[in-house]
């Protein structure tokens, strides 16, 4: 079972990770340990791998860092679903292999601590007998998905997927 990690709007890459906790200020081994610092100052020690976060809209505005995503992809983050995403986050976190769907509902009907288990591939999450449906990743994401992340696709393939 996956804990789900429930946010509210406009959730930025400073909050996700502050500044100051970058890699290059306290360590590449460390700096996922920071992870919410300010939202949620026990998530980094709590959250479990394969745990989900719930976003409301403009999910990872701010700026571009990478490594606000990079820490959530560390600390196991299994996907992330939100009303909306921020452009250049949307992108790190596929590019990095953390799934992100748009839902309109799903972020309304999940709460802060549900338990909950998932299929990502067929779009679909489960607290108990209710069934949350998300649409599926398309096939190249899926693909990458298989393999890690979009880099790791490329690393193993030669090429990014959808390519030929």
């Amino acid at each position: 079972m996956a804990r789900v990690w429930k946010f509210g709007d406009a959730v930025n890459t400073d909050d996700i990770l502050p500044g100051k906790y970058a890699p290059f200020m306290v360590g590449e081994d460390k700096f996922q340990r920071y992870a919410f610092a300010h939202l949620q100052p026990e998530f980094a020690a709590n959250v479990q791998p394969g745990d989900i976060l719930i976003g409301g809209r403009n999910w990872g505005l701010g700026s571009s860092r990478e490594y606000a995503p990079r820490a959530l992809k560390k600390l196991g983050v299994a996907a992330i679903v939100a009303k909306s995403f921020a452009r250049i986050h949307y992108r790190n976190l596929v590019n990095l292999g953390i799934p992100a769907f748009l839902s309109d509902t799903v972020p309304e009907l999940l709460t802060d601590g549900d338990k909950v288990t998932y299929d990502f591939i067929s779009g679909r999450i489960w607290r108990g007998d209710e069934e949350y449906k998300l649409p599926p990743p398309p096939e190249f994401l899926q693909a990458a998905l298989a393999e890690g992340s979009i880099l790791d696709y490329y690393r193993k393939h030669g090429r990014f997927p959808g390519e030929s």
